[in-house]
């Protein structure tokens, strides 16, 4: 038998501390042979053993030490087991939990549990597992071994599944109802992407100091006036501050640069994105031409001067005229508003 020192464990603030016993006494006999499964299922079986020494803890400091009656001070009763389960290595395994009902009646809670049972650590690792690339099928030959005398479950891949779906929906809401009143956005980045069979388009803020934050999203396309109008109004209605003005920095999406005028009026001061623009551009060319022109365009870009750079885009335009008339139109296409960040006289960083 062997002595396992105290080791202190803090909450969040406003919960519940739990109180560790100074020493707890683990069984190494019991654990011989989970030995010869490899140390992290040893040291899983000494981690069970003093989780049970800790319920036991609880116990006694609520209903007083076994054995011992004390009707006049008694304020709760040991009310026998329960068959039970805790989470433990991205899966759930069975463990057996000790129930204490108060005098006045009800089960009360003991807070070695109430740490230690919730299933919001499960479904994060199955959520982290699956946006790392693991498939539901493959998620339990991904988890660490815990032993195989443990009765384990939520492994299979409608379990995982299930979770994956319940915390992705929960994290949007979130993410949806976040109050914004307190971010300093000066800037706003707003893109369609496309995830399997759907489009989005979402909007990523920066502040003053450089963060950027993840503001909202909507299902639809860049092109689509009422989904970009109702994404960036929804924005404001949760708090973003455009009062002194903000850049946004937006594809050719002729939607969503309706929506950003309409929303954000005058103060909306629109930046097109140069990395769309160039490919726009390089796609109407053949390949032997787009080297030259992606150096010509990121020449023009790079002028502190705005009035050169936009003399140089203009030339490139009319070169491209005679042989290219598709990769001019496309270039001419909002080409003031590539160089807003120059005559705000931002630097490259």
């Amino acid at each position: 038998m062997a002595k396992v020192r105290r080791i202190p464990l803090g909450g969040e603030p406003g919960t519940q501390k739990i109180e560790i016993p100074d020493r707890v006494s683990v069984e190494l006999a019991s654990l011989a042979g989970k030995a010869h499964q490899g140390l992290l299922a040893f040291a899983v079986g000494v981690g069970l053993q003093v989780f049970h020494t800790l319920l036991e803890e609880d116990v006694a400091r609520i209903a007083g030490p076994k054995g011992r009656h004390d009707p006049a001070g008694r304020a709760a009763y040991r009310h026998g087991d329960q068959e039970s389960s805790v989470t433990l290595g991205g899966r759930k395994v069975g463990v057996v939990r000790p129930r204490v009902r108060g005098i006045a009646g009800g089960e009360l809670a003991l807070p070695t549990w109430a740490a230690f049972a919730g299933e919001e650590l499960l479904s994060d690792q199955t959520m982290a597992c699956l946006l790392a690339g693991v498939s539901t099928r493959n998620y339990e030959t991904t988890l660490e071994p815990v032993g195989d005398d443990l009765s384990a479950s939520s492994t299979s891949r409608s379990a995982a599944s299930r979770r994956f779906v319940a915390r992705t929906a929960k994290a949007l809401a979130e993410l949806m109802a976040k109050d914004l009143s307190g971010l300093s956005i000066c800037a706003l980045f707003a893109d369609g992407i496309e995830e399997g069979d759907h489009l989005m388009v979402c909007a990523i803020g920066v502040d003053t100091e450089g963060r950027k934050h993840l503001l909202g999203l909507r299902e639809g396309t860049t092109e689509n006036k009422a989904v970009c109008a109702s994404l960036l109004s929804d924005l404001i209605g949760r708090g973003l501050d455009f009062s002194r003005g903000i850049l946004c920095v937006i594809d050719g999406g002729k939607g969503l640069r309706a929506a950003v005028r309409e929303v954000f009026g005058l103060l909306g001061l629109v930046h097109r994105c140069r990395v769309h623009k160039r490919r726009n551009v390089l796609d109407h060319l053949p390949k032997e031409t787009q080297p030259i022109v992606g150096r010509k365009l990121d020449a023009a870009w790079a002028k502190a001067d705005p009035a050169l750079a936009l003399a140089a885009l203009k030339a490139l335009a009319t070169w491209l005229e005679a042989d290219h008339p598709g990769a001019a139109a496309s270039l001419r296409e909002g080409m003031e508003e590539t160089l807003t960040v120059t005559r705000l006289g931002l630097p490259a960083a």
